[in-house]
């Protein structure tokens, strides 16, 4: 718990911060600023009336010499005041203004246009509308007989010097000078080399209309017709077409299509490199059917659990009168699952078998923190579902509450996540007495809901086992009641039995974010946790960091504990992160290749299926959406059809409501959006699931992202 600070300046308790301001001396009793008080100024000096600076009482300086406040003169001096027309009372240039207007060369002054403050300000604007391009209007604001600093800026130029010497013409004043209509020709074909010049290295294209005139100061004759000209040649400019169809991401960065992809030889599998092949394995289950117990045991058996610490983990759970909870303590690691019995978050640990370098991935079974188990057990390549043999504990997996056992949502959650090679540990057998008979009704009735799921029968291994007995784990089981009718495999000779997964190594780089962790010497400042869906990535690589789309350095990858240099997809790892800020990288985030970013959406279409739901899904139904390692509110806007289960084709368009067990296709809104791919690019970006009101009521994949 981070320590609480209180960030406020402590002042004292009589303190008034008021007290820090004399309204007196600020402010006159009629609330307006007082006036230069000439009568204390010394003499052949004027006082400031801002900084109160003792200035030069010459007629030729209009303002203070250190703040650049304009001189307020006093009554009888000399330095007159004008105003046009009571319009201005007191005028007055800033030392910046004379600073920019110094050096040019002063013309002789024309007559202004002036106007009485009479009547509205519409009138005003009324009269100086131009309703023929041809009409003329001799215009003397100002007097420039060069190029104004301002001109200058617009046109691009960085400076007000040698170059505008070189490149300005200088023109005699007179009084109707091409001035203004020479200058706008250049500015215009300045500004046309320029844009010609950069439009092959731009994403950004200005557009013109076609009634916009260019800025322009001056004095002299404004000849419209030259301007439109030289404006009309400037619109009729050719862009190259390559810029529009450039595709970019959040910031603005050009992106490159996915066919364009090649993979560095650093990215592909070494064959000469002598590891075992990466099994992600989740262990999934009902609460209480001996998930955390049977892992514990599993690891301590292979040797991943030293004898010290399982003989302090039996010794602690002893003294909380927990004593059957001393291997399921091995990874339910935090004060709160131990105090509760439950495992609440997906523990992660690993072993090796002959074959395989198992990541174990224990997920939490009871129904409050499903959302959990989806954003852990999403990264599983297998699966062992584990199953509780006491009479009433199977039952209570499969019906559960209104017939929503964690057994059925499960097995069919893993099924969703890809996974097509499962294991069904019988558990706690030795509390049914390892009956033939029990085991042959529980592989009956889980058999067919496994087969509805989409699981098929050569790919599901059924084994009895007892965790706590060690019987039928890594060896043979030794109980006589069981081997008189069971003649199969251990539980790690099963997980052996397992196909290699596919790896996306060819992809480009996606990595969803699972956890984000500050702070650790190890690896720096920030950190993430997560599965490499595709892709590889090495100390150095450069990564781009989404939603936010900004640019990190890999620091540093651990993967198992141990620091390796390079991971590729498949790979379970912690990513230490440098050159960006801790505050923009987030769980539910996604780490991709800087080229081919991954896509940020909220609009989806989806193809779901429904599973044992009591009420239909209607047009509007507020739902929860997950997507790997992100949650978030959705609504469902369209049911654009149903799909026909057997033959893939649509059997009916715009149903009012979608019920149990059917297969739609539908879309949905989010209410933030999240990064995310289509299925047929990234399957493991593409499999989403909904829920409501704590069960999960569809499942599916995303077939097109509406608006990105």
């Amino acid at each position: 718990m981070p320590r609480k600070v209180n960030y406020r300046i402590d002042y004292a308790e009589d303190y008034d911060y008021h007290d820090d301001y004399d309204y007196d001396h600020d402010l006159e009793s009629n609330g307006e600023a007082p006036k230069e008080d000439q009568s204390v100024s010394k003499p052949g000096y004027w006082r400031c009336a801002i900084c109160t600076y003792d200035n030069d009482n010459d007629d030729n300086l209009t303002s203070c010499d250190i703040c650049g406040a304009v001189r307020i003169a006093p009554v009888g001096n000399s330095f007159e005041v004008k105003a046009v027309d009571d319009i201005c009372k007191d005028p007055g240039v800033s030392v910046l203004a004379k600073s920019l207007f110094a050096s040019l060369p002063r013309g002789k002054p024309k007559m202004a246009i002036t106007m009485q403050r009479q009547g509205k300000f519409s009138d005003f604007q009324n009269a100086f509308n131009i309703p023929d391009s041809r009409q003329h209007i001799n215009i003397a604001p100002f007097k420039f007989d060069r190029a104004s600093p301002d001109d200058m800026v617009s046109a691009g130029k960085k400076s007000y010097g040698k170059d505008i010497k070189a490149k300005v013409p200088q023109f005699p004043p007179s009084k109707t000078s091409p001035v203004i209509a020479e200058k706008g020709k250049m500015k215009a074909v300045s500004n046309a080399k320029k844009y010609e010049a950069s439009s092959s290295t731009s994403n950004k294209v200005g557009r013109l209309n076609s009634n916009d005139r260019s800025p322009i100061s001056g004095s002299g004759v404004v000849e419209e017709d030259k301007i439109q000209a030289t404006t009309s040649d400037f619109l009729n400019l050719k862009l190259k077409p390559s810029i529009y169809n450039q595709k970019n991401d959040v910031n603005g960065r050009k992106t490159a299509s996915f066919d364009e992809y090649k993979p560095e030889p650093w990215m592909l599998p070494d064959q000469k490199e002598q590891t075992l092949p990466l099994l992600n394995l989740a262990i999934v289950g009902h609460v209480d059917s001996g998930k955390s117990t049977l892992s514990g045991r599993l690891l301590h058996l292979l040797g991943r659990i030293s004898p010290k610490e399982m003989h302090k983990y039996e010794k602690e759970s002893k003294q909380m009168g927990k004593g059957s909870f001393a291997y399921a303590w091995a990874l339910d690691e935090s004060s709160e699952e131990r105090e509760r019995g439950i495992t609440m978050t997906v523990a992660i640990a690993h072993f090796e078998t002959k074959k395989y370098h198992v990541v174990v991935l224990d997920s939490p079974g009871h129904k409050d923190f499903v959302p959990n188990m989806i954003s852990g057990a999403t990264q599983a390549d297998a699966a062992i579902l584990v199953v509780d043999a006491a009479l009433g504990s199977f039952e209570a997996g499969m019906d559960g509450y209104g017939g929503g056992g964690q057994t059925k949502e499960h097995a069919q959650l893993v099924r969703s996540f890809g996974v097509d090679q499962i294991i069904v540990a019988v558990n706690k057998m030795d509390a049914v007495h390892y009956s033939e008979e029990r085991f042959n009704f529980i592989r009956v009735r889980l058999g067919s809901f496994l087969r509805t799921c989409g699981f098929k029968e050569s790919s599901i291994v059924w084994i009895p086992l007892s965790a706590m007995e060690n019987q039928n784990l890594i060896t043979t089981a030794s109980e006589l009641r069981l081997l008189t009718w069971y003649k199969g495999s251990n539980l790690l000779e099963a997980i052996d039995s397992f196909l290699p997964p596919v790896r996306e190594t060819s992809k480009p780089l996606r990595m969803p974010i699972c956890d984000v962790m500050k702070s650790l010497l190890s690896l720096g400042q920030i950190a993430v946790s997560g599965k490499l869906e595709a892709g590889a990535i090495r100390n150095g690589s450069k990564v781009l960091v989404m939603p936010y789309g900004h640019i990190a350095t890999v620091k540093c990858i651990v993967r198992d504990s141990r620091a390796c240099s390079i991971a590729r997809a498949g790979d379970n790892v912690d990513v230490g992160l440098q050159g960006i800020d801790a505050s923009i990288v987030m769980a539910k985030g996604v780490l991709c290749h800087p080229e081919y970013p991954v896509a940020v959406a909220a609009s989806l279409e989806l193809k779901v299926l429904i599973l044992d739901i009591t009420m239909p899904i209607l047009v509007g139904s507020q739902v929860e959406f997950h997507v790997h390692h992100a949650k978030e509110a959705a609504r469902v806007v369209k049911i654009l059809s149903l799909i026909d289960p057997k033959t893939g084709k649509v059997s009916k368009k715009a149903p009012r409501c979608l019920t149990a067990r059917q297969s739609a296709m539908i879309e949905v809104n989010l209410e933030r959006a999240v990064c995310i791919e289509e299925f047929s690019k990234y399957r493991a970006l593409g499999r989403v699931y909904l829920r409501a009101n704590g069960k999960t009521i569809a499942v599916g994949v995303v077939t097109r992202i509406i608006h990105q």
